[in-house]
């Protein structure tokens, strides 16, 4: 799950290399590629005829494919209006949320480690950014809203797997397979997204970088994170999830030569502790149990 913020964090880096292409265009080439790249893994890891094996009629399925959709385009687009600090504080209500709602949708009760690291993060992300988050202006408020379909979104997603998960534990029942919703989500993103990114402007070296977007930034790490929530609890996949930002912050710094303030350095030493801390006390609690 670690290798997943990993691999989304290369976003900031990689579109700084582009020529011409706009916020809409790519998400638009991003989920576009998204979905070719799944279009050959897929048959890859399941089959040629992985298709006839998804239930095209599950709710679950749709329920997470309409979560991918609206986080691959919620984000560009929340992007185009405030800034980058605004949105990556707004998406770090991400594991408080899912907590909630996995709390109240399964009834699980999380371990208060979890509890902990979650403010504990969500504190160290608050303090990247305190300095420069601004709301004041109808474009900053309307993108913060966007952006907090994000997290929303991404509880919901995480959740639902984890109702799968527990489902796939009793007898009668068999496992869902959610990996496609992922390619359903990249298509129902680009589809709604190319009215917006019209006329499309990318060039030759834009399309190469979208295209490496689509399959390492979203394709292989989103499949992943899909697999890996079929053992993690809702809540500590999204708390891991935060790790794209502190990856975001060290790539731009060694390539990109965006300095971070001792403000971001602080904070993301917090989200280092609080991920690492819940992660050892849980396993002293594993080998305790």
């Amino acid at each position: 799950m670690v290798l997943c913020p990993l691999l989304w964090s290369t976003a900031g880096v990689v579109t700084k290399q582009l020529d011409s292409a706009a916020s809409f265009e790519v998400t638009f080439w991003r989920s576009f590629f998204t979905a070719v790249s799944l279009v050959v893994l897929l048959p890859l890891t399941r089959g040629k005829h992985w298709y006839k094996a998804v239930p095209w009629c599950s709710r679950a399925l749709w329920v997470s494919s309409l979560c991918w959709a609206v986080m691959f385009s919620a984000f560009m687009i929340a992007m185009v209006l405030t800034s980058v600090a605004n949105v990556l504080i707004t998406l770090a209500a991400g594991p408080l949320l899912t907590a909630l709602v996995s709390r109240l949708v399964t009834g699980h009760r999380l371990p208060s480690r979890t509890y902990y690291a979650i403010g504990l993060a969500a504190f160290g992300i608050g303090y990247m950014f305190w300095s420069q988050f601004s709301v004041g202006k109808p474009s900053d408020i309307a993108g913060c809203l966007i952006a907090l379909l994000v997290p929303i979104c991404g509880s919901i997603m995480w959740t639902n797997a984890q109702i799968q998960q527990m489902k796939q534990l009793q007898p009668s029942r068999s496992s869902l397979d959610l990996v496609p919703s992922v390619f359903l989500g990249a298509i129902l993103s680009s589809i709604t997204m190319l009215p917006f990114a019209l006329p499309l402007q990318a060039t030759a070296h834009d399309v190469v970088w979208l295209g490496f977007l689509g399959l390492f930034q979203l394709a292989i790490p989103c499949s992943l994170a899909v697999i890996c929530a079929r053992v993690l609890k809702a809540a500590e996949v999204s708390l891991l999830a935060l790790l794209e930002i502190v990856f975001g912050i060290t790539w731009a710094w060694i390539f990109i030569d965006e300095v971070p303030t001792h403000q971001v350095l602080t904070g993301g030493a917090l989200v280092v502790s609080a991920l690492v801390g819940n992660v050892l006390l849980g396993l002293k609690d594993d080998q305790h149990g």
